[in-house]
């Protein structure tokens, strides 16, 4: 079903790997891109569960928006094991208003697709999603 607000639609595989991604932990991140063409969401990259943080960061573009989801593993201070899923919105600076906008505008709706989002993140530089930022929205 597309948005009315951009007319994107989402992939069925986006929802699979995600759910795949939560219930399985079959990857440690899932890069989702906009096709302007098909008007729709598609899966652009996913990431075994053995890459690390620098691996995911790394594969999102320096200048085009994307979304993505990071399944982020730490230690609470009390010694507990625990997983978070972040949702990142990723706007570089440097890339096109059109994709911005278009990113901006079909971002509620994707997810809501996506059930099981704990923490979103809006990033237009790699700072604002290094691992401490990550690290202190976890707990």
């Amino acid at each position: 079903m597309a948005n009315a607000a951009s007319g994107m639609a989402v992939h069925d595989d986006c929802k699979l790997r995600f759910l795949e991604l939560k219930a399985k932990r079959t990857y440690r991140f899932i890069v989702f891109k906009i096709e302007e063409k098909l008007k729709q969401v598609v899966v652009e990259k996913v990431g075994d569960p053995t890459q690390s943080y620098e691996d995911f960061s790394a594969s999102l573009p320096v200048d085009e928006c994307r979304y993505a989801v990071y399944d982020f593993d730490f230690v609470t201070e009390e010694n507990c094991q625990k997983s978070r899923i972040f949702f990142i919105a990723w706007s570089p600076d440097n890339s096109r208003v059109r994709s911005k906008m278009i990113y901006a505008s079909s971002k509620d709706r994707f997810k809501k697709e996506l059930d099981g989002i704990q923490v979103e993140l809006q990033a237009t530089d790699p700072t604002e999603m290094d691992l401490d930022v990550i690290k202190s929205r976890a707990s």
